[in-house]
């Protein structure tokens, strides 16, 4: 793939369950919208309407940012510099107790982003969501989907309703691993249990912030329950997950693996090593000082020039300008982050081209 931007983190916005999506569901799921007059499931940890969640000049006349094609290939590939873009699609499909109206809104996702964004834009690839609530029917759908190498990645809530290293979701991770398919952990929340562990927040402020302990107790989880153990080849990449946590977290994880070890006799190498060589971190929004030398001294604590991947959450407006490669970052980060990296976290993007 000629490609010198990639981008791995952008999001098309779903009209409505009512509209947008009500072609792609079956006669079942069709009436049972229609009679149940289900709509309106969008996954927003903040307001639909403030600045964070689109701004200005990226939101259409109509409908709600992202979900105008012509001004999303304006956007994320002609103001921002994009060669391709990822498409993850933040939906109420995760969200969903019934796990067959889950996995029927995920199948009717999957198919709408096919036939109206990756038909339609050659340069566009995509993740598969899948409904997490039966790992039987998350299988089902990877197998359904990964015949079409323009999926990349598949796609999961960093907070779901159980920790993701639990051994229930292991066959989803062995297919995915068995198709090439990262495992994109997306902040967002199926809403099941209170996002901080001492409970639920007062404000939106407070939950959007809380999404970074989230991350690090998936990666944790991850870790020791021996997914990577287990499954060797498979790479995880942690959206919108923020960055500068990680040196610190890093080095507790070490710390404390050093005097409990013997709990996870599995876990033979250091968790700082294993988060090198298994996870991934998208670089928007980029949480840095602002300037130079603390940005490449946190880059140094993190060692390794491959954890970083260029993107560029459209439309939501987590950077000023229209560059949304942060500020401050070492040239040879930059040029990896934004090619190297990507290609080489989804292998399925070479395989697609």
């Amino acid at each position: 793939m000629a490609a010198t931007r990639i981008d791995c983190d952008i999001h098309p916005a779903i009209g409505g369950t009512r509209t947008t999506l009500l072609p792609y569901l079956d006669d079942h799921w069709k009436e049972q919208v229609v009679s149940r007059a289900i709509d309106g499931l969008d996954l927003n940890s903040y307001p639909p309407h403030m600045p964070l969640s689109g701004r200005s000049d990226w939101r259409p006349k109509n409908g709600k940012p992202g979900s105008d094609l012509s001004m999303v290939q304006r956007g994320a590939f002609d103001q921002l510099g994009a060669s391709h873009a990822i498409c993850n699609v933040l939906y109420g499909a995760q969200a969903v107790y019934d796990p067959y109206m889950a996995a029927a809104f995920c199948k009717a996702i999957n198919d709408w982003i096919v036939a109206e964004w990756l038909d339609r834009d050659s340069r566009l690839r995509a993740s598969i969501v899948l409904p997490l609530q039966a790992p039987d029917l998350a299988i089902e759908e990877i197998e359904r989907r990964a015949g079409d190498n323009r999926f990349v990645s598949v796609l999961v809530l960093a907070q779901g309703e159980s920790l993701l290293g639990r051994r229930h979701y292991w066959p989803v991770w062995q297919a995915a691993e068995k198709h090439g398919l990262p495992i994109a952990i997306h902040a967002g929340s199926a809403y099941r249990q209170a996002p901080s562990s001492v409970g639920w927040p007062s404000y939106r402020y407070e939950y959007y912030l809380a999404e970074a302990q989230a991350f690090q107790s998936q990666v944790l989880s991850l870790i020791y329950e021996g997914v990577f153990l287990k499954f060797p080849k498979l790479k995880v990449v942690l959206m919108e997950s923020g960055v500068t946590w990680l040196p610190a977290f890093m080095w507790r994880a070490n710390k404390t693996w050093r005097g409990v070890r013997v709990e996870v006799p599995w876990v033979e190498r250091e968790p700082a090593a294993i988060i090198r060589d298994h996870v991934r971190v998208t670089m928007q929004p980029f949480d840095a000082p602002p300037d130079a030398g603390s940005v490449a001294d946190i880059i140094e604590m993190i060692g390794s020039d491959k954890m970083f991947l260029f993107a560029s959450d459209y439309p939501h407006w987590q950077f000023d300008g229209d560059d949304a490669v942060p500020p401050n970052l070492p040239p040879s980060i930059v040029s990896r982050m934004c090619a190297d990296n990507p290609l080489e976290t989804f292998p399925r993007l070479s395989l697609a081209a």
